[in-house]
């Protein structure tokens, strides 16, 4: 099975990777127009486009304006360990062995604003663009417009070659709105993770991240390939709930004494 996650907004490259296998990402051509955009932009007009602080946007401009392929192991680093936050707290991908490695490329997948399709061993360099940025380009008058006519096929191939036809849905709703769903050729299992808080069970934000990070990484080392073979998750006390789950809205709980 293929799984998507989405990227972060906070970034580590200053951390050594922990593999020195990498691959180059498959739409740089792309990536390089919107970098083109981007430039045009002052860092007051990138603080007002993304809605992020003087200081922050001033740090985008620049890296905009360092941004230059080719990438190399000493310009960029692995998309899956250049990425930090909640989800990749819970992935943890700077653990895998080689093995896991190279199972994660062919059955793992990060949306981006900028790179558009990430497999983990991708290199990066650092930015900030995301999915929902309402950045004007050659395609439309946002960045959903810009790809979801290349997401949609490319996840197709990836979905084939990964040799089940499903993919798990661990991005957040910004991200996958990007995919054209209906055109996708796979079954979309969608897990949702819910905490118990005051007797109820609902979505906490911090946890359910961490939570989509922990299926990814329990996919790959599992290397699960079925469908009701995803209920068997069973990792930091989430349990499949099946009164609660819905047709492919598979929806796991955690009570408060199991965190």
């Amino acid at each position: 099975m293929l799984s998507v996650i989405s990227p972060a907004k906070t970034l580590d490259f200053e951390t050594p990777p922990t593999t020195k296998k990498v691959t180059q990402p498959d739409f740089l051509k792309q990536s390089q127009a919107l970098i083109n955009i981007l430039r045009d932009y002052s860092p007051q007009q990138i603080s007002e486009l993304m809605g992020i602080s003087d200081k922050l946007a001033g740090l985008n401009a620049a890296r905009f304006a360092e941004w230059q392929p080719p990438f190399s192991l000493h310009n960029a680093k692995p998309a899956v360990q250049a990425f930090q936050g909640d989800v990749y707290t819970g992935l943890q991908a700077e653990s895998f062995s080689e093995a896991e490695n190279r199972y994660a490329q062919s059955h793992l997948r990060i949306l981006s604003g900028l790179y558009g399709l990430l497999r983990p061993l991708d290199l990066i360099q650092p930015y900030r663009l995301e999915m929902g940025t309402k950045l004007s380009n050659s395609a439309g008058k946002d960045l959903y417009a810009y790809w979801k006519p290349t997401l949609t096929p490319a996840l197709n191939e990836a979905i084939a070659e990964s040799g089940s036809k499903v993919l798990v849905n661990l991005a957040s709703n910004e991200y996958f709105k990007a995919v054209d769903a209906k055109q996708l050729d796979a079954r979309v299992i969608t897990p949702v993770f819910k905490d118990e808080k005051h007797g109820t069970f609902k979505i906490i934000s911090f946890y359910a991240k961490k939570a989509r990070g922990l299926m990814s990484a329990w996919l790959i080392q599992q290397q699960i390939n079925e469908p009701n073979e995803l209920k068997a998750f069973d990792v930091a006390g989430y349990r499949f709930d099946a009164s609660a789950s819905q047709g492919d809205t598979f929806v796991f709980t955690r009570k408060e004494t199991d965190r």
